[in-house]
């Protein structure tokens, strides 16, 4: 039995690596202020983890509960563009100075490895598809440039420290438990209900930009796979699918799902947005053995089936 200590572990991504660590037979501590992770979204495992409620931002107080960890996989950030864009300086105390605080707490804890959730957004609007590692990346929002810098500390730790780090550049991630209530939740969330609910799905610009949409269980696998493969140390990985879609194309494929013949609103675009993003996965293929488990369209329809059961 291994030790894991999962930072952000009550929010969308972290509460499916929580239920498959526990799966496994895993030690499992969670790190997580409740900001924007929901602690329903442990209730199915909530007897068999250690749950701390606590904020990365106060390493004092964190350092504790890195005692005896194996692995950490670091989650907690606020993840999006838009709050960026409206409040840099709390996304750059989270997202940076929160990384650079698990770091240090890890470190000190002799931790093996720490895997740092890092984003495909670091790439910005480079014309150059597939997204492969080795581009030069071009942050477009606060958001993409602190989950940079996070990606850099991790490699200063890694290469100078004794930490080993893994930073995954995750690619729209989508599936159950994305709250659909908030407003800085992924589109495909927003999309589905208002199909749900009668009303207009809304597509910020002319609907051809394109996103390599990432089933939750996909990220799952990638993440615990980097807490252990040899290969990965020190490394920058993409997961994603490899392959994109368009909106236009999504509201066509939710179309399909609902039966029904809906056109979107259209809206002007959103600062700090990229206009195209495929992941070239390859690289997590060599160091992870990793393989998209889920495809796009499976995982629009367990999305919808979850939503419809939440929404009631």
């Amino acid at each position: 039995m291994a030790h894991y200590l999962v930072t952000g572990g009550a929010g969308f991504i972290g509460s499916h690596i929580i239920e498959e660590l526990v799966h496994r037979g895993e030690s499992v501590r969670i790190l997580d202020n409740l900001a924007t992770g929901r602690e329903v979204n442990l209730a199915a495992v909530r007897s068999k983890i250690d749950f701390r409620k606590a904020d990365i931002r106060e390493l004092d107080s964190i350092r504790p509960l890195f005692a005896g960890v194996d692995y950490v996989i670091h989650l907690a950030a606020l993840a999006s563009v838009a709050r960026s864009m409206e409040d840099p300086v709390e996304t750059t105390q989270v997202n940076l100075g929160g990384t650079v605080h698990v770091l240090l707490a890890a470190r000190d804890a002799k931790v093996k490895r720490v895997v740092i959730a890092a984003t495909a957004a670091a790439y910005g609007n480079d014309p150059a598809l597939p997204r492969v590692e080795t581009q030069p990346p071009q942050p477009l929002s606060p958001y993409a440039v602190t989950k940079l810098a996070g990606e850099y500390y991790g490699r200063i730790f890694n290469d100078n420290f004794g930490l080993e780090t893994v930073s995954l550049r995750f690619f729209n991630i989508f599936g159950p438990r994305q709250d659909p209530k908030s407003p800085y939740t992924g589109v495909l969330s927003k999309f589905i209900v208002a199909y749900l609910r009668g009303a207009m799905p809304v597509i910020f610009g002319d609907g051809e930009q394109s996103r390599d949409f990432t089933y939750v269980a996909n990220v799952v696998d990638a993440s615990l796979r980097a807490c252990t493969a040899p290969a990965a140390a020190g490394k920058i990985l993409n997961v994603g699918t490899g392959k994109s879609a368009t909106l236009n194309q999504t509201i066509t494929i939710l179309n399909g799902i609902f039966a029904k013949q809906v056109k979107p609103q259209y809206g002007p675009p959103r600062a700090g947005d990229v206009k195209h993003s495929t992941a070239d996965i390859s690289l997590a293929r060599a160091a992870l053995g990793y393989e998209p488990l889920v495809s796009f369209e499976d995982g629009l329809r367990r999305t919808v089936d979850w939503l419809r059961k939440d929404l009631g």
